[in-house]
């Protein structure tokens, strides 16, 4: 029994008294919209062609700058959260409307900015970004400068910002709300029950074959309902895309992911070669555990499914325990933080109807603070969701000694720390397993992420390079989208799983996401690379927490390349970086197949 009782629902009234109704949220929307404002009037009014005290002028407004993406991180988080508990909660879906447009004039304030570095003379502008003061910043200058060259005037990228809230962004919106609202009856245990969306999804973790195939047929069939109009909302997403990518003169969607990330192609493409090159023992695991239960080909319905018909369980008290006994094996403050997060109510993980289907981790800077969301069910499965939310956490609670502005990192360093999360739970559990049954159950579950990855993650690419190329000839229909997404999913699982849940372009909530197109690469990215730096941990001990944690406080301020060649001495652009994570990966493999043969030899 776990000695400490803790918190199953977050606690967001200390964030903003009242919620919705908070008094001080408005009035921090309100000094929010005020300050962009008067920071673009002093933006207007910086002459920078003389050089004659820039950096002061300049550090002042970077630090204003600052301000107010903290201000619109911690206003947007806490909306983001209401919404999450209660999808149909009006207030919110108003106060969402209103942080749009204020992150529309946001965006617009720093496009100006951006203007005004990139049109300063090559000599003013080398004394300027050499200049002492403003060495904090010399990357985030630098990478303003480097992408100011769009095509567009100032006023044609806040044209395009303000028409993306209620164009672009409410497709998003609108896809959320639908998700969020719908219910799917399944047949549980010889009766019907109704279940939110994500409920419904954590039922592929059920050891009851019947249960995982009954949910599966039902939520293709709630897709297939719903396919018309998830094709009309994806169609409108990728089309918007593409006119803007082609105003502001990028060849295609990729390069602005790849920009987002700070990461460059010859590294994407060095990862994606070599997880392709060994995909054939992916192939054999997923053949194996198919064998194990009787079948030729492993279906798609199968794949969460525990190793072992033993129901395996743990609650949530217990589940906190059990992760805050592993971050300690890594370090004192990565136990310490999630310690905190546990007491203090950061985490909102009841397993209820009604709730979002998405988990997430949002972050507070202005409160130095953090929120989880999920649903945890007492599998594996959520025991590892709450691990990797706790990771993106513990990234942002890295940062608070940062500047403002080098906080915000890609996604692809952001998934690093996540995965490296997980990875602490899974291989410390690996290590405690005290039977053969339960190392194989944890070997399956952690072999699993790694086939999400190098394979779902890869169908999830491929579908969507081909879905833009697509879309530059007209309107692709819904059964097109099925066809694409079957042809993807066969390709990155080399034909290896049957059932294929052909709408995956549907229920994956990333193809929707407005941010950043390819929401899908950086998370193979993290895990990867996740997997080299948690080897570099397993040599070192307790005294690497110290390196990771300056690691995690650079990649705001770095590009991938340069972070993983300072704190890792290794040229990610080269195969060979790759391939060393990727043994340990083929080595869990390895391991699986070797234990549970004798399963299958006495079958």
């Amino acid at each position: 029994m776990s000695k400490n009782v803790f918190l199953e629902t977050w606690k967001l009234d200390s964030l903003f008294k009242g919620f919705g109704d908070s008094l001080e949220l408005l009035e921090l929307m309100a000094q929010t919209k005020l300050g962009i404002e008067e920071c673009t009037e002093r933006i207007i009014a910086l002459n920078l062609s003389t050089g004659q005290s820039n950096e002061k002028l300049i550090a002042i407004v970077l630090r204003d700058m600052g301000c107010i993406q903290n201000a619109v991180s911690q206003i947007s988080s806490f909306i983001v959260c209401l919404l999450a508990e209660k999808p149909a909660n009006q207030k919110a879906i108003s106060l969402q409307g209103q942080i749009s447009s204020i992150k529309a004039d946001h965006s617009s304030l720093v496009q100006r900015f951006q203007k005004k570095v990139a049109e300063m003379e090559p000599s003013l502008w080398n004394t300027l970004i050499n200049t002492e003061s403003l060495q904090d910043y010399r990357f985030i200058l630098e990478e303003w400068r480097e992408n100011a060259n769009s095509g567009l005037s100032v006023e044609e990228e806040k044209l395009i910002s303000n028409l993306m809230v209620d164009g672009y962004h409410a497709w998003n919106d609108l896809y959320r709300s639908i998700i969020n609202n719908l219910r799917v009856t399944i047949d549980v245990d010889d009766r019907e029950q109704e279940f939110s969306i994500g409920q419904a999804t954590n039922l592929r973790s059920r050891t009851d074959q019947t249960i995982r195939k009954n949910a599966f047929i039902a939520l293709e069939n709630t897709w297939t309902n719903q396919q018309e109009t998830m094709a009309r909302i994806l169609n409108h997403i990728t089309g918007f895309r593409l006119q803007v990518d082609q105003k502001r003169g990028k060849s295609n969607s990729l390069e602005q992911s790849l920009k987002d990330n700070r990461m460059s192609e010859a590294t994407l493409r060095a990862m994606w070669q070599v997880v392709a090159r060994h995909k054939p023992a992916f192939v054999d695991y997923l053949d194996h555990k198919a064998q194990l239960d009787g079948h030729d080909q492993m279906p798609s319905y199968d794949f969460w499914a525990p190793y072992s018909e033993k129901k395996t369980s743990i609650d949530y008290q217990n589940g906190a325990e059990f992760l805050l006994e592993q971050f300690r094996q890594f370090g004192p403050e990565l136990e310490g933080f999630a310690r905190t997060a546990f007491k203090k109510g950061w985490v909102e993980a009841e397993n209820r109807p009604g709730k979002s289907a998405l988990a997430f981790c949002a972050g507070f800077p202005l409160s130095e603070e953090s929120r989880v969301f999920l649903t945890f069910d007492g599998s594996m499965t959520s025991l590892l969701t709450l691990a990797h939310e706790l990771g993106h956490a513990f990234h942002n609670h890295s940062l608070k000694s940062v500047a403002p502005l080098n906080q915000k990192y890609g996604m692809s360093t952001a998934e690093t720390a996540s995965t490296f999360a997980e990875m602490i739970v899974l291989d410390a559990a690996i290590e405690q397993a005290e039977d053969r049954n339960e190392k194989l159950q944890l070997l399956d579950e952690k072999i699993k992420r790694s086939v999400m990855n190098f394979m779902n993650l890869h169908s999830r690419f491929l579908f969507e390079e081909r879905l833009y190329e697509a879309r530059k000839q007209g309107m692709v229909s819904a059964d097109r989208l099925n066809r694409m997404m079957e042809d993807a999913l066969n390709e990155a699982y080399a034909g290896s799983m049957s059932h294929l849940p052909v709408h995956s372009w549907i229920s994956t909530p990333h193809f929707y996401i407005t941010s950043s197109p390819f929401y899908n690469f950086p998370y193979t990215f993290g895990y990867l690379f996740a997997v080299s730096i948690y080897a570099k941990a397993k040599e070192q001990g307790k005294d690497f927490e110290k390196n990771y944690l300056a690691l995690l406080r650079d990649s705001g301020s770095m590009n991938v390349e340069d972070l993983a060649m300072k704190h890792l001495g290794e040229d990610i652009t080269q195969e060979s970086f790759w391939e060393k994570g990727m043994a340990l990966c083929l080595k869990d493999v390895e391991e699986f197949i070797r234990l549970s043969s004798k399963s299958l030899v006495s079958q």
